[in-house]
């Protein structure tokens, strides 16, 4: 298969590809993800995947290398919930999300030599009610404050989840399903790495 690059620090993508059994590098990109003015949640959300994607693959010096950038944001209404900047935001945003149901927004992009195609999930979350105790407990946790929305559901926040719609590894920070179908456009079907990943695993036992 050609060399596979993530451009995210992000621990739980690299745990998805992971789970989807292929080998690839962890490259972190630096980009301004600044909103536009007036620009949609949507829009937000695929253009930062894409940046992502293009800009580790400007960076890489391997040839035929696939570049997989992602984005998530939390979005209540058409207000984008980023990570919070303290401990009052998180706590703020959390209340805003109790017994209410929200959208988690996701991209991710693969990038090439010479195109770059992106894929956009939306995911119904709703929260049960959450009281105080609970909000502050879970701050202190320090779960929050690196996770858009000010929760991550594969953590400790997956109790406040009521029901979901749609992708829980998009929420999680990766869309398994959109991710291994943009791999197999570009020929690199991941299925090809699983004998692979598997002969890896018998021999380090």
């Amino acid at each position: 298969m050609r060399p596979i690059i993530l451009a995210s620090a992000s621990p739980r993508r690299a745990e998805l590809l992971r789970q989807m059994g292929l080998d690839f590098t962890v490259c972190p990109v630096d980009i301004d993800e600044t909103p536009l003015p007036g620009e949609l949640p949507a829009h937000y959300v695929e253009r930062l995947a894409r940046e992502k994607a293009v800009a580790g693959r400007q960076r890489t010096t391997v040839a035929d290398s696939l570049v997989i950038g992602s984005d998530t944001s939390v979005v209540l209404g058409e207000q984008i919930l980023g990570k919070p900047d303290d401990e009052a935001m998180a706590a703020d945003m959390l209340r805003r999300l109790s017994g209410h149901t929200h959208r988690v927004m996701t991209a991710v992009a693969l990038a090439a030599a010479d195109h770059c195609t992106a894929r956009l999930v939306t995911t119904e979350v709703r929260f049960r009610e959450l009281t105080d105790d609970e909000i502050h407990a879970y701050i202190a946790s320090g779960e929050p404050m690196d996770k858009a929305g000010g929760y991550g559901i594969q953590g400790l926040g997956g109790i406040f989840v009521a029901s979901l719609t749609g992708s829980y590894s998009a929420v999680v920070g990766l869309p398994l399903l959109e991710t291994a179908g943009l791999l197999a456009e570009a020929g690199q079907p991941v299925w090809q790495a699983w004998g692979r990943t598997c002969s890896k695993e018998s021999h380090s036992e």
